[in-house]
């Protein structure tokens, strides 16, 4: 069985290769061949030559990006890349920075023979940020739920079979959001626990602004449902406080139609055209096995 680990890069190098060195060491059952694919989103630094023997990854590659194009839009690309050019039966999107944890995978392929070809995603347990950023994280959650109707626990670590990333080059929201995207095609996710792992070196990257941003791409991708339940919000919460209306009162609107402004925004970046044009932008292919 063929499995293809994507992972989306932009100058953590040094992450990368400790992840490369990780997967090396899991001891997979040999029915299962890994090979990684890593989309590098135009980093501007090299990355440091290494000569190193694997023993159980089976080829890697580097997909090198012309212009940065982001996190979500990278892993598109290298859903398409793989989808159009590749021999696999599975893919593994992860991060290179640690946070999804290599040992982790061999949950994936354990998961494999009793998932009826269903997606296996990794829902948090256990995170490894600061109480603030969890904090962060429960209200990102209770948006998605409240207003989109979905309850997305899972990020981009997942174990996708071959029918579903070819509906996922499909679907022009995976070019927005990953799990959003995921979560519109197939409700029926079979889930594994998974612990967000420590970074390998330096900071985390995910900011607040950063965690809002991916919070309202999710959203996004449901924006009919957002539309409909916000009306009904605003219609009720107008009768509500229709006899103490002031601009205090009147600050949850405020804020409510600033949220609809920026997922009407995030919304445009759905654009298929792109999405299917996406290979167009690998400037070349670097074979380090």
């Amino acid at each position: 069985m063929k499995i293809k680990i994507l992972v989306p890069v932009y100058n953590d190098w040094q992450s990368l290769s400790k992840l490369i060195d990780e997967i090396d060491n899991l001891s997979l059952s040999p029915e299962f061949q890994l090979s990684i694919i890593i989309v590098n989103d135009a980093s501007n630094h090299d990355r440091q030559e290494e000569n190193k023997e694997f023993e159980n990854i089976q080829s890697i590659k580097i997909l090198n990006m012309k212009k940065n194009q982001g996190h979500a839009r990278c892993i598109a690309t290298g859903l398409k890349y793989i989808f159009e050019k590749d021999d696999f039966d599975y893919v593994i999107p992860m991060d290179g920075d640690g946070e999804d944890r290599p040992e982790e995978i061999k949950e994936f392929l354990n998961q494999i023979k009793d998932s009826n070809n269903k997606p296996i995603v990794g829902e948090r347990v256990k995170r490894s940020e600061s109480l603030f950023f969890q904090i962060c994280y429960m209200i990102h959650k209770l948006i998605t739920f409240v207003f989109a109707g979905k309850s997305i626990k899972f990020g981009n670590y997942s174990c996708l079979p071959k029918s579903f990333v070819e509906k996922m080059t499909n679907e022009k929201a995976t070019w927005n959001s990953f799990s959003g995207s995921l979560t519109k095609i197939e409700n029926d996710l079979v889930v594994i626990p998974s612990i967000r792992g420590n970074r390998y070196f330096g900071p985390s990257k995910m900011s607040f602004f950063n965690l809002l941003n991916h919070s309202l791409s999710i959203v996004s991708v449901f924006r009919k449902t957002v539309l409909i339940r916000s009306a009904l919000f605003i219609v009720f919460y107008i009768l509500l406080i229709k006899s103490n209306a002031s601009i205090i009162t009147a600050i949850p609107l405020i804020l409510l139609l600033v949220m609809i402004y920026m997922i009407s925004n995030l919304a445009l970046r759905e654009n298929k055209d792109e999405f299917d044009n996406s290979l167009k932008n690998i400037e070349d292919i670097t074979q380090i096995k």
